[in-house]
């Protein structure tokens, strides 16, 4: 295992990255970000350097803190061989499987292998799989020109807001969860509408792996358009920064499919998967 620390190597791996889109695209936003100003404090592991089979970026071991804290010690991963990618896993110390971790990816067999080694590694595994989508072209993106209420703002979401955003967040509703999203306000791009008062009406922002998270308009201010305004303006974004414009979706989820359509974003063939990880002894805190 190595932990790869020089500029010039990460570099290399972001350019290498983009030849495995789309399995590769978490890893590859994440890598981004290191590259950027690594906001977030993350880092590499790989199994071997230059021909590595398996990647996996997490939080730079120095500045891990809470270990009931999944959200921000999340993992994405892109492997070449899966075996490799087992290996890492179980014979290194890549991931700190005494805290509650997630990991994310674009192939299944990280879901097979994160079965396989549960039990040997006293871990309950909780897996969520999502469609993914991507903006390739920013050209293809609707031109909106919406006519607000003078009232209304087109602006960023505020470090203040990440309460509401929790509450209204199917992951969020607790202060992790707040922290989280506030933390992510403070690092990277997000778009949002604001009333007079400056109280978000519709809103989306990007995580630590460059994805467009938590598109979301309170239930009264729907069917106004905000929220396409809002994912496409954040799209527009995230493309000028340079970072490929990536989301993911529930199947059930047909409204944000709708909308999702309307902006020309592709359909990606593969599964968007997100793993939770919790050590047994964690499982019985009132807390989770």
């Amino acid at each position: 295992m190595l932990v790869l620390k020089c500029s010039m190597k990460l570099q290399m791996l972001e350019k290498m990255l983009k030849w495995s889109f789309p399995e590769s695209l978490k890893v590859y936003g994440a890598v981004m970000n290191i590259n950027r100003g690594n906001p977030f404090r993350k880092e590499v592991v790989v199994d071997a350097w230059p021909n590595f089979k398996a990647v996996i970026t997490r939080l730079q071991r120095e500045n891990e803190m809470d270990d009931l804290d999944h959200y921000t010690n999340a993992h994405a991963v892109f492997y070449k061989e899966l075996q490799a990618y087992q290996d890492l896993l179980e014979n290194t110390n890549a991931v700190n499987w005494g805290q509650i971790f997630q990991i994310q990816g674009l192939q299944d067999g990280i879901c097979e292998i994160s079965r396989t080694m549960a039990l040997s590694k006293q871990v309950d595994v909780k897996i969520s799989s999502f469609q993914m989508v991507i903006y390739s072209d920013p050209d293809t993106l609707p031109d909106v020109t919406l006519q607000m209420d003078p009232k209304l703002t087109l602006t960023y979401l505020d470090i203040s807001h990440a309460s509401l955003l929790s509450k209204t967040w199917s992951r969020g509703g607790n202060l992790r969860s707040q922290k989280y999203l506030a933390n992510l306000i403070c690092c990277f791009p997000s778009v949002c509408v604001l009333d007079d008062n400056g109280y978000p009406l519709s809103w989306s922002l990007t995580d630590q792996f460059a994805t467009m998270i938590h598109g979301y308009t309170l239930p009264e201010h729907r069917r106004k358009g905000y929220s396409r305004l809002v994912a496409t303006t954040l799209a527009k974004k995230l493309h000028s920064c340079g970072f490929p414009t990536q989301g993911n979706v529930l199947e059930t989820n047909i409204p944000s499919i709708t909308l999702l359509k309307s902006m020309n974003a592709q359909f990606l063939p593969c599964s968007f998967f997100r793993v939770i990880h919790t050590p047994f002894h964690f499982l019985a805190k009132s807390h989770l």
